[in-house]
């Protein structure tokens, strides 16, 4: 009798994961063979996601004419991780009044960023700050990152048999 299959599969040639690691399947197992190889054939490279083709910029704005004081700038070869970023980062600024984003299909590495201020300063202006805010944060914390990490290093803290305490 065949084995039913697991809901996903992955790939030990190539390292790519489809669904979770513990879930796998061979191509023997698999009703239709060769899929694996169709399936993977299908996905990117994961750095092609994120490098820019010619001529091809990274951030486009567009003014929205409904509202005042409002834009949608589009991110092209970026994903969730800096929409959301961005997002909280511009909901803590007192002239933001919205800010939003969505990722309008889940293939392409989009996402579009609207952003209402008060009218104090303009959304361009506000998503900048906000970048600027982000890179000095980000910097904070891979300080503090590497000096805690040294630190662990220096004392040799064996907590989990060899693994530094990590």
């Amino acid at each position: 009798m065949q084995k039913a299959p697991s809901a996903s599969w992955s790939s030990e040639s190539s390292g790519r994961i489809f669904g979770r690691a513990d879930m796998r399947i061979d191509n023997a197992e698999h009703p239709r063979p060769g899929f694996r190889a169709i399936a993977e054939e299908n996905v990117p490279n994961r750095f092609e996601t994120f490098l820019l083709g010619d001529g091809e910029k990274k951030v486009t704005e567009e003014p929205d004419t409904r509202v005042q004081s409002a834009s949608v700038f589009t991110f092209n070869r970026e994903d969730h991780t800096l929409g959301n970023m961005l997002r909280s980062r511009l909901k803590q600024s007192p002239h933001v009044l919205f800010s939003g984003y969505k990722v309008p299909h889940p293939l392409f590495s989009t996402f579009e960023l609207r952003v209402q201020t008060d009218g104090s300063l303009t959304p361009r202006q506000a998503v900048l700050q906000a970048c600027k805010d982000l890179v000095t944060d980000l910097g904070l914390l891979s300080r503090e990152f590497t000096k805690e990490w040294e630190l662990r290093k220096m004392v040799g803290d064996n907590v989990d048999g060899g693994t530094n305490g990590i």
